[in-house]
């Protein structure tokens, strides 16, 4: 580090790992409503009780949830969210280069694409396997319909619903959907962060960017599209399965089956438009973020090792 000033030393683990969890809980906090919009739309035509609220596009669900269940609606099952940024993007996001790492033979100065894509499969299904039940239950709680002070709540708070959940459907209820879940976050995990990564190295190889606001702004936003395009039928299946009761689905293998014969190939392809809105906008958020923290935590580490 001798010699070296603060933007140019090399971020560590820990940086990478706790920068991206904040970084990613910032995003949320930016793009949560577009998040509930997309369940939603997801499970149209599903559950019952949304029937009686149908939502045409991500406005339009989200002016529909303020006027039919009140202005908070759209950020219900934050906090869970945020729980699940913070054990979840962590892993998927902060050790991403550290699995690339071990994953590129030694000796090694390029590192291939089979490498990142192995390296986002990787961290993909280690974050979904730490985070899957703060995914259930944020669904959950984004998926129920409360009209009034009248209407059935399930769950009183975040800590009640992992407590019912685990009591309702066994601790395995808390894992319900992992793979599915496993499947989509692999594919998203390779889309975000080996689409973030090459575009990133090819703007500033070709030097058509330097490494600061735009250049990160539009590797995200190719990495939000990218994502978006490929995981969307899996992320369907996902919310639904997830969200479904005891016995709707005997596996997610049926959940896709039913799909496709109750409402035919389209409806993979449900609340497109916020997920796309969604990831891109929390990609460009998380992205630029994480970049602008990991220069800020090592400026504040190296000065603090400094003699001066």
């Amino acid at each position: 580090m001798v010699g070296l000033k603060p933007s140019e030393v090399p971020p560590t683990t820990a940086v990478k790992f706790l920068g991206a969890g904040t970084a990613a809980c910032f995003a949320d906090l930016l793009t949560f409503p577009l998040d509930t919009a997309k369940v939603r739309l997801q499970i149209q035509g599903e559950n019952q009780a949304a029937r009686s609220a149908q939502y045409r596009g991500v406005l339009g669900t989200i002016l529909t949830m303020v006027r039919t269940e009140g202005p908070r609606s759209p950020y219900k099952g934050l906090v869970a969210g945020l729980q699940r940024q913070m054990s979840f993007a962590s892993v998927r996001i902060g050790l991403y280069d550290s699995v690339k790492q071990f994953y590129t033979p030694k000796g090694s100065d390029h590192c291939s694409i089979t490498t990142r894509i192995l390296a986002g499969c990787t961290t993909g299904a280690m974050a979904v396997t730490c985070a899957q039940p703060t995914d259930v239950v944020k669904i959950r709680f984004q998926a129920s319909v409360h009209t009034g002070p009248g209407s059935n709540r399930k769950y009183s708070g975040t800590m009640d619903a992992y407590r019912t959940i685990a009591r309702e459907e066994g601790v395995r209820g808390l894992w319900k959907g992992t793979l599915p879940n496993i499947m989509r976050n692999a594919i998203i995990n390779c889309a975000e962060m080996v689409t973030y990564d090459i575009i990133k190295e090819k703007l500033l190889n070709y030097h058509l960017l330097t490494d600061d606001f735009p250049c990160h702004f539009v590797s995200a936003f190719g990495a939000g599209f990218c994502a978006t395009v490929v995981a969307s039928p899996v992320d369907v299946v996902k919310t639904r399965y997830m969200n479904s009761p005891p016995g709707q689905y005997r596996s997610p293998f049926d959940c896709m089956l039913k799909m496709v014969t109750q409402e035919g190939p389209t409806a993979f392809y449900k609340g497109f438009t916020p997920s796309f809105l969604r990831l891109g906008a929390w990609n460009v958020v998380m992205f630029v973020t994480y970049e602008q923290l990991k220069r800020a935590l090592m400026k504040v580490q190296v000065l603090r090792e400094s003699p001066f």
